[in-house]
């Protein structure tokens, strides 16, 4: 009879610290894939889904470069001009998945022609899968409006 006087005298008191809650994880946003964070690239070329444009390269791929940086932050030169704001990525198999650009924040020199400035500005915006393959880094327009490609970008010399 103690025993079940001690039990309910227990089950009364947890009772009366409130309704019982259930802990749940709370959401995390998404976080850069692991292969991408970390890296540095420069255009190779811009293919378009359009005849009318094709492929466009750029004069010195150096001249246009991102850093995407293991916070989720990225950086560009874009010609002239510069970038940054931030990206997300969530993986769906080993080497591709969702791509995004969060808004930009980018100067607005006027670069001598060509230059590629206002098109990777303008696009970052519809940016939505990425795919590495053989080093390179495609990144895919939404619609199949286009696909950005990117090599590695060489490390400095000393």
């Amino acid at each position: 009879m103690r025993a079940l006087v001690l039990v309910l005298a227990c089950a009364g008191g947890l009772a009366g610290c409130g309704p019982g809650r259930v802990s749940t994880p709370s959401p995390t946003a998404p976080t850069p894939a692991a292969g991408l964070a970390g890296t540095s690239w420069q255009l190779v070329e811009f293919r378009s889904s359009d005849d009318k444009v094709g492929i466009v390269r750029p004069d010195d791929p150096a001249k246009y470069t991102m850093t995407l940086e293991d916070g989720g932050r990225v950086s560009m030169q874009l010609n002239c001009n510069r970038g940054s704001g931030t990206w997300k990525s969530a993986a769906s198999d080993g080497d591709s998945g969702t791509f995004t650009f969060g808004p930009l924040a980018v100067t607005r020199a006027f670069c001598a022609p060509p230059s590629m400035d206002d098109r990777i500005a303008r696009d970052a915006d519809f940016v939505r899968t990425y795919l590495l393959r053989d080093g390179r880094l495609y990144l895919d327009l939404m619609a199949d409006a286009g696909q950005y490609v990117w090599a590695p970008r060489p490390a400095p010399r000393p």
